[in-house]
């Protein structure tokens, strides 16, 4: 299948959600593409087509997953491309050192943590999420990878709500598999 193929089927499995969590937003559900394990595949092979496209001659390390929903797919897409998995958690849930990045939220800020053993210096890492709206957790994410001296290639995410603009404070490129969404149901 082309990666248009797989966009195409995965994005007609979504279930929509107008004014949810909060007036004005749509959000678009990927957990039914959970449900099916012919869609879940499809949904790793696609990221795994993109990624031999995009990178044809390296050779992924590491695949990092954002809490929580990072690590719905994450693993899987590790394990499909002969990746290791790393998390990225919330403050105090991870033993051992930790490097630690601030981001902001709707209603203050936040902390991620990584283990700093668990990427060498050097290492290449895709940063794995569900979904890209402002970019405060991804950027986070991006510079807990970049503190333990390892290189971004590219920031991966299912789906973006493109009128947040989150793509723009990324420190790599960025790619997302389902399209966007354009404007809230507000504006």
């Amino acid at each position: 299948m082309s990666l248009d193929e797989y966009r195409t089927e995965l994005k007609a499995a979504l279930h929509q959600y107008p004014n949810f969590p909060k007036q004005g937003i749509l959000f678009e559900d990927f957990l039914p593409i959970f449900r099916s394990p012919d869609l879940f595949q499809k949904l790793i092979a696609a990221f795994k087509l993109h990624f031999s496209t995009a990178f044809p001659n390296t050779k992924i390390d590491y695949i990092v997953g954002l809490e929580a929903r990072g690590f719905l797919f994450g693993p899987c897409l590790a394990l499909a491309i002969g990746a290791g998995f790393v998390p990225v958690r919330k403050a105090g849930k991870m033993p051992g050192k930790v490097a630690q990045a601030k981001y902001s939220k709707e209603y203050g800020e936040d902390v991620f943590e990584i283990q700093v053993e668990s990427i060498p210096e050097g290492a290449t890492v895709v940063i794995v999420d569900d979904i890209i709206a402002t970019g405060g957790s991804a950027y986070a994410a991006g510079d807990l990878v970049l503190q333990l001296k390892a290189k971004i290639l590219e920031f991966a995410f299912v789906m973006e709500l493109d009128f947040l603009k989150g793509r723009d404070k990324l420190q790599a490129p960025t790619f997302t598999l389902l399209n966007g969404q354009e404007k809230s149901l507000d504006g």
